[in-house]
């Protein structure tokens, strides 16, 4: 090998640093949900499987009020089971103004899913090259859990009117969230429209990028939601 050849910069190491730096590995953590989107077959039967967990887990911030109360800071005073019958269920230690917060905790969530998904996989496909690569699953984590969380939502809508009484909405959700049949049929639901795409799913993956990806699944959840509303309504998966 001659002196230039081993004084002359080694180009393809150049192009493979640059490429390693232009890497979203963060992008790519959140689109592939930390790796499941990577495993085996049927990436996004995983990436609703963690949708189904991570709604699962919101079971125990309604059986433990206490938990979110912690969160927050809203610690009431010993006595304030007596002192304010409108923000406490009698005979228990409830705290209802504390209990509409993961209400609204559950819809601010489906938002910033939302918006980090439609980024991450804007920027996964981007680096892929693929227009809807299959590991992305951040999706399918979205869109169930509109299929599982938002049916339970309009059960509390009375109680707002009603001194802020959350005690029966918190323990339906709960109850809802741990039953076995109404997480299966919300999943199968979930997975039959996500595949079948009907109108107009299909045209919603037109849209650019990281939007086409999420607005197909965000659909999909929405299709599931109308039929479980109407079971949990009906009493039906009681």
């Amino acid at each position: 090998m001659t002196w230039k050849a081993l004084m002359a910069p080694n180009t393809d190491a150049t192009v493979t640093s640059a490429g390693q730096e232009q890497k979203p590995r963060l992008a790519l953590a959140i689109a592939t949900v930390l790796g499941i989107g990577r495993i085996g077959k049927a990436p996004g039967t995983f990436g609703s499987m963690v949708g189904i967990a991570t709604a699962y887990l919101s079971t125990f911030i309604f059986l433990r009020p206490s938990t979110l109360r912690g969160m927050f800071f809203l610690h009431p005073a010993p006595d304030a089971r007596l002192a304010d019958k409108h923000f406490l269920v009698p005979g228990s230690d409830i705290h209802n103004a504390v209990l509409a917060l993961p209400i609204f905790c559950a819809i601010g969530l489906l938002i910033v899913l939302g918006a980090i998904g439609v980024w991450s996989a804007s920027r996964a496909a981007q680096y892929a090259g693929i227009k809807d690569p299959q590991f992305v699953v951040i999706d399918e984590v979205a869109g169930q859990h509109l299929a599982l969380l938002l049916p339970l939502i309009p059960i509390a809508l009375p109680n707002l009117s009603a001194h802020m009484d959350f005690s029966l909405f918190a323990i339906y959700f709960a109850l809802s969230l741990l039953n076995w049949k109404y997480l299966l049929l919300g999943f199968i639901l979930f997975r039959v429209f996500d595949i079948v795409k009907p109108p107009p799913l299909r045209r919603l993956e037109q849209f650019p990028e990281g939007s086409g990806i999420m607005l197909d699944d965000i659909g999909a959840g929405l299709y599931a939601w109308t039929i479980m509303m109407g079971l949990v309504h009906y009493r039906i998966l009681g």
